[in-house]
């Protein structure tokens, strides 16, 4: 099996995954349902996939990608919240959107199952990595540097919590507070001392 069609079989996997937690719970869905739901033996998807909770980890990952693209496009001279925000965009094709809905549900029942929030959060630390490169290029430092790599968790932090907080209102149905604006004050809060291009390191 080439790689991508290994990796697209893995992101069916995870929304089925994510399908079946949402309609049933977690607790009462099984790897082997999972399996049965695309097709494939459970042997198989336990080949690809530690525990049913890392299933959710492709769909998860797609969102995560999307920012830390966002994130590689930061120019010079400008602020990273200002970036940030300029370059959100709603997805606009509807697997794009159903799968952001998806991540979202994941999200929000990850704030009660540690199993998927062991998963999210580990997925989202990958960003860190590449904020920390962003940012030392824009310092004129190394992306090992603490000062560099606190910068950068704070930054993914921000990204984290914005997130769960949205996931939340969604799921419980209320009206969802900004998210451009929300996330535009948490990236404030968390890059009110970042270098900008041309300042002293």
């Amino acid at each position: 099996m080439s790689d991508r069609r290994r990796e697209l079989q893995r992101l069916e996997i995870s929304r089925a995954a994510v399908a079946l937690f949402r309609e049933h719970g977690v607790h009462a869905t099984s790897g082997e349902r999972i399996a049965e739901e695309v097709g494939l033996s459970g042997r198989t998807l336990w080949r690809w996939f530690r525990t049913k909770e890392s299933c959710v980890e492709p769909l998860l990952a797609r969102s995560i990608d999307a920012v830390v693209a966002t994130l590689r496009r930061w120019p010079a001279g400008v602020g990273l919240d200002e970036h940030l925000l300029a370059e959100y965009r709603p997805p606009q094709d509807p697997v794009d959107a159903a799968d952001a809905d998806a991540a979202m549900a994941v999200i929000a029942l990850s704030r009660t199952e540690p199993g998927l929030r062991a998963v999210w959060l580990a997925v989202h630390e990958r960003a860190e990595p590449v904020l920390a490169e962003v940012i030392a290029a824009r310092a004129g430092r190394e992306p090992g540097d603490l000062d560099v790599r606190v910068h950068a968790a704070a930054v993914a932090a921000a990204l984290r919590i914005s997130g769960e907080d949205l996931a939340v209102e969604l799921a419980a149905g209320v009206r969802c507070t900004d998210p451009v604006d929300r996330l535009g004050r948490a990236l404030r809060a968390a890059t009110t001392t970042l270098p900008r291009a041309g300042d002293p390191a």
